[in-house]
This record gives C-alpha cells, structure tokens and sequence, in this order.
C-alpha cells in the first residue's frame, strides 16, 4: 500500500508541475495537453511517466533534445515522498484525503510564491471550496474548530501585516484557509513554527549574502513546510516543546 501511495504521489505531483507552471500565466491546467516548451511538440503518454521518462530520455525531449530542467523530476519525486511520509505517520484515515488534498496545494503554492512572489488568489478559491465540499460528505472536523482555526491563523496573520507591513495579504489568505483544514488547535502549532521556520532560513538568506535586508523573501514556503510537519507531527512537537520548559 505505501508504494502505491508513493506512485499516486508521484502522479500527482506531474499534475502540480503543470498547475505550477500554468496558473500563474493564466493557462489552462486542463488543456492544451501537454508540450515541449522549447518545440512545441505534442507530448505522448509514454514521454509523461513521472520521473521515469525524464530518466529514460536522459534529461533531453524526445523531440528537439533541448534539456528538460531537474526540477520538474525533483518535483514529482518530492511529492511522492511527502505523501508516503504521511500515509505512515496517519496510516487508514479519513483525514488523509483532506491533508493529501491541502499537501498538493502547498507545493504548487509554495513554488509559485519562491518563483513570482505570489500566492493565487483562485488557488486560495480552490482551497475553500475543495475544502467545504470535502468536510460536508466526509465530516472529518468540526466545523466549530475549523472556522475558528480559520479565524485565528487569518487574524494572527492580518494583524502582523498592519503593524509591520512584512507580510502580504495573499499569506494572510492562505494561513486562513489552512486553519479551516487544521482546526484551532493545530494551525497554532503551524503559526508558531512558520515564524521559527522563516526567521531560521531568512536569517541564513541574509548571512550567505543570497538576499538583502531590502529583499523580497517568499513567505508562502515556511508556511507550507509549518503546515506539513503540523500534519505529520500533529500536538506533538508542541508537547515535546512545552516539555523542553515545564
């Protein structure tokens, strides 16, 4: 069961390369199928098999030999990984679907934010309706709990970006929307380790010389790193971290 979670998630993340690369473009993700970028050329189903073809082809398209970048294979590959990691970590459980579905997300959100500075607004729309449909069949969480979680990762967020004006609003947005996913408890722990998460690596950013005081730094990824290891880990990073006082 967990290598065919590991190819569904490697299936998945194809998907979210095309998603990554056509959102913020305005292009359909559904069509045009699939193509070389450099030729133009109509991809068949057997250049398309996640991380396999990429190999096969030695890097290059079949068509005009231009190289194919690492990341799209690197994309796919992670995506797979990320999955069996939480299938392990919740095994058979309704949660799984909605955190499967939210985990996909992230990733798409993630590099389009590293690669534009931005966080789409109808990748958001999508998270909230997915989200709503999802919770009225499968009732995994409390609405309660997930309005609230809504309310205090959206507010916490909101209120950050009026006092200091370091925080975009589409990142307010998305904290929103995960807290609908997580429930009050759980986008705590997420907010609590997005800012530990981002000081460390823009702190790292700032000392390597990678980016200046004045710089942009995406804040969309530390939230979706926070978000997944909340997901893994669940209250018990924040036990092990009370723990380390008390």
């Amino acid at each position: 069961m967990r290598f065919f979670i590991f190819v569904l998630g490697l299936i998945i993340g194809s998907f979210l390369n095309v998603c990554i690369y056509r959102i913020p473009i305005d292009i359909s993700i559904i069509t045009p199928l699939s193509i070389c970028k450099n030729c133009e050329t109509k991809l068949k189903p057997i250049d398309l098999f996640p991380v396999i073809s990429w190999i096969c082809l030695k890097r290059r398209c079949r068509y005009c030999g231009k190289s194919i970048s690492i990341r799209y294979m690197m994309i796919e590959l992670f995506t797979g990984i990320l999955f069996s990691i939480l299938f392990h970590k919740i095994g058979f459980d309704l949660v799984l679907i909605p955190y499967f579905i939210l985990l996909s997300i992230l990733i798409v959100i993630s590099f389009i934010d590293l690669d534009y500075y931005i966080i789409p607004n109808k990748v958001i729309l999508f998270a909230l309706i997915i989200f709503m449909v999802l919770n009225v069949f499968l009732k995994y969480i409390e609405w309660k709990d997930a309005f609230l979680g809504a309310f205090i990762g959206g507010a916490f967020l909101l209120f950050i970006a009026v006092v200091t004006g370091g925080m975009g609003m589409g990142d307010v947005k998305l904290m929103t929307v995960i807290g609908l996913y997580l429930g009050w408890k759980n986008i705590i722990i997420s907010l609590f380790l997005s800012f530990i998460i981002g000081g460390v690596f823009g702190t790292g950013l700032l000392i390597f010389k990678v980016k200046g005081r004045k710089d942009a730094i995406p804040f969309g990824p530390w939230i979706a790193l926070a978000t997944y290891i909340t997901m893994v880990t669940g209250s018990g990073i924040m036990t092990w971290y009370i723990g380390l006082f008390f």
